[in-house]
């Protein structure tokens, strides 16, 4: 089903807010087939809120809409649509019930102009938010195409779609197509690269198969999607075309399916009944954020030691002090000695260490901006690599962040 999304709010167009809404939405459609047509932001204003739906019904059979719809002036969405759709605005008893039973909850008193959001054009069937004020509105034309105008607020926003506006839309909608995706993760390899290996194999691709090309800093994502009106012919075929994948960058494959590097390295310390832990400088306790951002990863990740200043790399993670003065902190000598010092101190049976110049200062001879040493460190051997990554400081420490993580996944293959 073709689909677009209209982002409405000022506050977006100037960089104060980002959309996350959209590429939230898409995701959660994505599986069931339905495709994103295009995604249009635009500014509080009724002119521009018209002219968006208008264009939206041109290439869409259902248009979604986010923000505008508070109780402020600045909120016009609602009022520009009862327009755009016909009717009049209507109290109605059941939406104002509704927004009393989320502030009792809230502890939060009701006052006009909350009351306010009660009212909803005659033209709309109203889908109560059960986590907000704002009432969902279901708009719909004499060809069956759709509006849903929803909250900007992304809390509401995603969690009432998941629950209720989209199971509805499916429920109108309805689909013999299946969708299904697989996909591989290779590291240590450019886009390009990985493109000329694969021509022959893609252009050999059956009709209902894309493959798609992901990169991201350090890894490339290669994901197959199919649709096909036969499940069974679209599962078996997308499962020969991934298990050829994984057989074709057997030495570079970091997953073979869609995880983080992160992910990655969780399930390959579980599969060895190993644990991990992170010394580190200029990523600055980055790796060990990406790593507990995964509920379950205290089973085999132990700790952090975010040794910034020379004095605690030497004090709790036993790095030599000559080594730093041969060598610089930010060597390949002193991130395996930090490695090392992370296993013995926090008892683990791997470790992660990173020492690097993030910028935009710090600079030295021969080690400019972007300048990293990453060591890992198991019970087989302790490995170390230097690189450079170019870019600002957040990339240079999300660059390393992801190597490191890689690296050590690698190395537990």
């Amino acid at each position: 089903m073709k689909t677009a999304i209209i982002a409405i709010g000022d506050e977006l167009l100037i960089g104060q807010v980002v959309d996350t809404n959209s590429g939230a939405i898409a995701r959660m459609i994505d599986p069931a087939g339905w495709s994103v047509e295009y995604v249009k932001v635009i500014h509080d204003d009724a002119d521009a809120i018209t002219a968006a739906v208008d264009e939206a019904f041109l290439a869409a059979d259902v248009v979604l809409t986010t923000g505008g719809l508070g109780p402020t002036k600045d909120d016009i969405t609602k009022l520009t649509l009862c327009r755009y759709f016909g009717g009049e605005l209507r109290h109605d008893p059941t939406v104002l019930d509704n927004i009393k039973e989320v502030f009792a909850k809230r502890g939060i008193q009701l006052n006009a102009l909350t009351e306010a959001q009660a009212m909803v054009p005659t033209s709309c069937r109203v889908i109560q938010n059960r986590v907000g004020t704002a009432p969902i509105m279901w708009f719909e034309r004499p060809d069956g195409k759709v509006l849903v105008s929803m909250p900007g607020v992304p809390f509401e926003t995603l969690q009432m779609f998941q629950a209720e506006v989209f199971p509805q839309l499916m429920a109108k909608f309805h689909s013999d197509e299946h969708i299904a995706h697989r996909c591989v993760i290779v590291e240590g390899l450019t886009e390009s690269k990985v493109a000329m290996q694969l021509d022959e194999w893609e252009e050999a691709l059956p009709a209902f198969v894309h493959l798609a090309y992901l990169p991201k800093p350090g890894i490339i994502r290669l994901r197959l999607d199919g649709r096909h009106t036969d499940g069974a012919l679209l599962q078996s075929t997308l499962d020969r075309l991934h298990a050829e994948l994984c057989r074709r960058f057997a030495d570079h494959l970091l997953a073979d399916n869609d995880m983080t590097p992160e992910e990655s390295l969780l399930r390959r310390l579980r599969a060895k009944g190993y644990t991990v832990a992170t010394a580190e400088s200029c990523t600055g306790g980055n790796i060990a954020h990406r790593i507990t951002a995964i509920a379950g990863c205290s089973d085999c990740y132990y700790g952090s030691v975010v040794s910034y200043d020379n004095k605690v790399k030497v004090n709790l993670l036993g790095v030599k002090q000559a080594s730093i003065e041969e060598y610089g902190v930010v060597s390949e000598q002193v991130a395996a000695q930090m490695a090392e010092g992370a296993r013995k101190a926090i008892g683990t049976d791997c470790a992660i260490a990173t020492s690097g110049i993030a910028g935009p200062s710090g600079a030295t001879p021969g080690k400019p901006v972007g300048t990293v040493c990453i060591a890992i460190s198991t019970p087989a051997r302790t490995v170390t690599a230097a690189y450079h990554f170019p870019g600002t400081r957040d990339r240079v420490i999300d660059r390393a962040s992801t190597t490191a993580l890689t690296l050590l996944a690698m190395e537990l293959k």
